[in-house]
C-alpha cells in the first residue's frame, strides 16, 4: 500500500455508471449525505462521478452512506473509491450538480452506442495491467489531455495530443484501420477510469479490441507501491493540489509548471489557476 502519512484531510474519488430515473432527486439525496464535506459531484441520467474531501471519518461515513440499500435504491453498492491524503485542501466548497452527462465527450455515434460497463472483462486490475505493459503487441493509449501526459504518463504510452476531446477522436479514427488490420489491441488509461469507460464502447464500435486500466492511474498508484517502475513523472489531478507522485503524495508542482501559457488550450487553465491562488 502507498505511504499514507497522517493528514488532516482525505480525498476520495469515485464514479458509477448506472441509470438514474430522477437525477435531480438523486442529487438532492447525495447533497444531504455530503453535508460537511467539500468537493464536486456530477449526476446525470447515466450515473454519478465526483470527488470529496474531509476528515477521514467524515469521508468514510459518506462512502458508507452512499452504498446503503436506501440510497438511490442501492445502485451504488460496491462502488470503488480511490483515496489520497491531502496537504492542500483540494476543494473550497461542496458543489453537487446535474448535467446531461457525467462526462461529456461528444463521441461519434452518440445514443446509438452501448452504455458504458465499468465491470466488464476489459478492465484489468493493476497487476494484470503491469503484465500487459510488458507486451510488444499492444497500443498503449493515454486518454487524457496533452498537458496531463506531459506532466506524467506510463512508459511507452502514445500521446494523442489532446487539447479538445475531438483531438482524441481524430487520433483514434486516423489509426484505427491499421490497428484493426493488424489485430492490435488498444490498452487505454485515464486518471480514475471514467473517461475510458465512456470511450470504450465507441472504440469497440470501430472493431477494436479494448483493454482498460481498472480504476485508472489513481488505483494503480493505490495498489502498487512500486508504481514508479512503470510510471514516469507526476499525475495531474483536477483540484487544488494539482499533482501527485506515484505514491499519491502531493508534489510542489505549480500551475506555471503544468500549463503552457503560449498554448491557447492551456492558457485559460493557467489563468484560472492563478486566480484561485490569489483568492
Amino acid at each position: 500500500m502507498p505511504d499514507t502519512a497522517p493528514a488532516a484531510l482525505l480525498h476520495s474519488a469515485f464514479y458509477r455508471f448506472t441509470p438514474l430515473a430522477d437525477p435531480a432527486a438523486a442529487a438532492a439525496a447525495v447533497r444531504r449525505l455530503a453535508a460537511g464535506l467539500q468537493g464536486s459531484i456530477t449526476l446525470a441520467a447515466e450515473g454519478l462521478s465526483g470527488a470529496v474531501s474531509g476528515t477521514a471519518a467524515a469521508v468514510h461515513a459518506f462512502e458508507a452512506a452512499l452504498q446503503q440499500p436506501g440510497t438511490l435504491g442501492g445502485v451504488l453498492r460496491g462502488m470503488a473509491f480511490k483515496h489520497s491524503a491531502c496537504t492542500t485542501a483540494p476543494f473550497g466548497r461542496l458543489k453537487v450538480v446535474v448535467k446531461p452527462e457525467i462526462v461529456a465527450l461528444g463521441l461519434p455515434g452518440g445514443d446509438a452506442l452501448p452504455p458504458p460497463d465499468e465491470r466488464d472483462a476489459s478492465h484489468l486490475p493493476p497487476a494484470a495491467w503491469r503484465a500487459l505493459l510488458a507486451r510488444d503487441d499492444v497500443v498503449l493509449l493515454d486518454n487524457r489531455n496533452h498537458f496531463e501526459f506531459r506532466l506524467g504518463h506510463f512508459r511507452g504510452a502514445a500521446d494523442p495530443q489532446v487539447r479538445n476531446f475531438r483531438d482524441f477522436v481524430a487520433y483514434v479514427q486516423a489509426h484505427a484501420p491499421a490497428w484493426r488490420a493488424a489485430g492490435t489491441p488498444v490498452a487505454m488509461y485515464c486518471t480514475g477510469g471514467v473517461r475510458c469507460d465512456k470511450t470504450a464502447p465507441w472504440l469497440r464500435s470501430l472493431g477494436l479490441d479494448v483493454f482498460q486500466l481498472e480504476g485508472g492511474i489513481l488505483n494503480y498508484f493505490q495498489q502498487l507501491p512500486d508504481a514508479d517502475r512503470d510510471w514516469q513523472g507526476e499525475c495531474f489531478v483536477f483540484d487544488n493540489r494539482l499533482a501527485l507522485d506515484s505514491r499519491l503524495r502531493e508534489t510542489a508542482t505549480t500551475a506555471d509548471q503544468v500549463f503552457d501559457a503560449t498554448d491557447a488550450g492551456e492558457a485559460w487553465r493557467l489563468a484560472r489557476a492563478r486566480r484561485l491562488d490569489a483568492s
